[in-house]
């Protein structure tokens, strides 16, 4: 498979990277879709410790361990989980997020993480306070590199133009194209965007409209009525869809970005993820389909979480 560099890092990931939170808490299983990730040519994994409460790292740890030097191992940290473990609350300090890594190293039997990701943030944290942070992990060894995981035009610039971020790990489909706003900002300063999200809840998959909750059924997608999605899916199945699967357009529509990196949509399931790993591994977008696209989908900004 195809590896792109992120950003300025001497970290070279496939094209498509296995999302690690659907793979669940059954070892056998997870064990099974991320050998078969390996064995197609997968080499970034992206987990965090939130996931099941840290059990996650562990599962994906022990599936990798035999592999580490060969792959690319990314997590996050910020949501700290309570002692009940039923709710958490956002941490951004340094000294959370220090101690954090050392819980994270020991679950994933690592020395090292390739890439360590901040889980979110707010205009009002201490950012300077947290930069600090990852930028003694990469001085002391504990990480490689690191980036941050957000959606928050506010958060993303303050990172952009004061650390050195290497990623931004964005929600990202043809129905969710608020990020273009600020890749032409993170190319500026050679950060990559890696995507999450590019099926949006499988609505971009051949089941489309059958992945529908009944929330969406009422109150529609982000921007888009129900009414419009089904206009929306309608059109690019009509147009596109004779030559292409939905969720082939809808990985290859994130990759055709470049400032995009890598997509890393979920597999909870081999299966899956073998659709994925073939969807990603067609011939990229001609221009024609790439603006067709566009042109057929919505162009929209994020309203909240601006300065």
């Amino acid at each position: 498979m195809e590896k792109r560099q992120i950003g300025n890092s001497d970290l070279f990931v496939s094209k498509m990277g296995l999302g690690c939170m659907s793979l669940g808490t059954d070892e056998n299983s997870a064990k099974e879709i991320v050998n078969y990730a390996l064995q197609e040519g997968v080499n970034y994994f992206d987990t965090a410790d939130l996931y099941d409460f840290g059990t996650n790292e562990e599962i994906v740890g022990k599936a990798l361990k035999h592999v580490r030097g060969d792959v690319i191992i990314a997590t996050k940290a910020g949501n700290r989980w309570n002692d009940t473990k039923d709710s958490w609350h956002w941490d951004p300090s340094k000294k959370y997020i220090k101690q954090a890594v050392k819980n994270s190293l020991s679950r994933l039997q690592t020395d090292y993480i390739d890439l360590y990701q901040l889980h979110g943030g707010t205009i009002e944290d201490p950012t300077e306070e947290t930069i600090e942070a990852f930028d003694e992990l990469v001085k002391e060894g504990c990480i490689r590199y690191y980036g941050i995981s957000s959606i928050r035009p506010n958060v993303i610039k303050k990172f952009a133009e004061k650390s050195s971020i290497q990623s931004v790990m964005m929600q990202y489909s043809l129905l969710d194209r608020r990020p273009e706003e600020w890749m032409p900002l993170l190319r500026e300063h050679n950060i990559s965007v890696v995507t999450r999200g590019p099926v949006a809840k499988g609505l971009l998959t051949k089941k489309m409209l059958e992945k529908a909750s009944i929330k969406i059924k009422e109150n529609g997608y982000l921007h888009y009525t129900y009414s419009e999605l089904e206009d929306t899916l309608s059109t690019i199945h009509e147009k596109l869809s004779s030559n292409r699967e939905m969720n082939e357009l809808a990985l290859q529509f994130n990759l055709a970005h470049e400032a995009v990196a890598a997509v890393i949509p979920g597999s909870s399931s081999v299966q899956q993820l073998k659709e994925n790993i073939e969807a990603v591994n067609k011939p990229t977008l001609s221009e024609q389909e790439y603006q067709l696209l566009k042109q057929v989908t919505k162009q929209s900004n994020y309203e909240q979480h601006r300065i």
